[in-house]
């Protein structure tokens, strides 16, 4: 078959693709494309490689941040399972579980090359996507992981986590978020059960929750009293 011939095919096949398969297919490659060579280069080498003239492109995505823009919302947003937030607040079964099962759960999104990859580039390039996802995780995992927490711990109640409780949530969340750059992007050696990392991180950060703001609250509790 001649070169003429198979690219004569696959101008067909591309025809017929329809609009949001073309969209959808634009979306996958240049996914493919951030996580290998980051977010340099303007629309043109995008194009290139994506093997779509530049107008068709820009039919579908004016402009490249608004092609990342997409990047985003299909490799961060859309994988986000909202039944998380409900898992984490669910009373009825013991913390540790919750927590172990979240965790699992989550870790298998976010533990890929592709994912990892983008997230770097993106906070290298200084673009919205890491700052946007940060507070996601803070204000959809942390807080109500702190919430959960100090009712675990028979803490009283607040309606916005502390600084101090929120730096130690980062810390154990980076723990874990870490074993998969360790293995994904630097391809180092880690612990081969991520089941056993996870109940092994939750069982010592909440340990550690219940201890450093139990001795906190109970050094408050004199000094409020002699105040009355």
């Amino acid at each position: 078959m001649s070169k003429k011939t198979t690219a004569k095919r696959a101008r067909v096949k591309q025809r017929r693709l329809s609009p949001d398969d073309r969209r959808q297919e634009f979306v996958a490659k240049a996914t493919e494309f951030f996580a290998e060579e980051g977010f340099g280069g303007g629309t043109r080498a995008l194009a290139r490689r994506l093997g779509v003239t530049q107008p068709l492109l820009y039919r579908y995505f004016p402009s490249k941040d608004d092609l990342i823009k997409e990047v985003y919302r299909t490799v961060y947003l859309e994988p986000f399972d909202s039944g998380w937030e409900k898992l984490l607040a669910d009373r009825s079964r013991p913390l540790p579980e919750r927590l172990k099962e979240f965790y699992d759960a989550y870790t298998g999104v976010i533990f890929n090359r592709t994912w990892l990859r983008i997230y770097f580039y993106s906070g290298l390039k200084g673009l919205d996507i890491n700052r946007s996802y940060v507070g996601i995780v803070r204000d959809k995992i942390l807080t109500r992981i702190i919430k959960e927490c100090r009712h675990e711990a028979g803490l009283s109640a607040q309606t916005k986590p502390s600084a101090a409780e929120l730096e130690m949530a980062w810390v154990f969340q980076s723990g874990i978020f870490y074993y998969g750059v360790r293995k994904f992007i630097y391809e180092a050696p880690v612990l081969e059960s991520k089941q056993q990392m996870i109940s092994d991180a939750v069982d010592a950060f909440l340990a550690g929750f219940a201890s450093v703001f139990g001795a906190k609250e109970e050094a408050r509790k004199p000094a409020a009293r002699s105040l009355v």
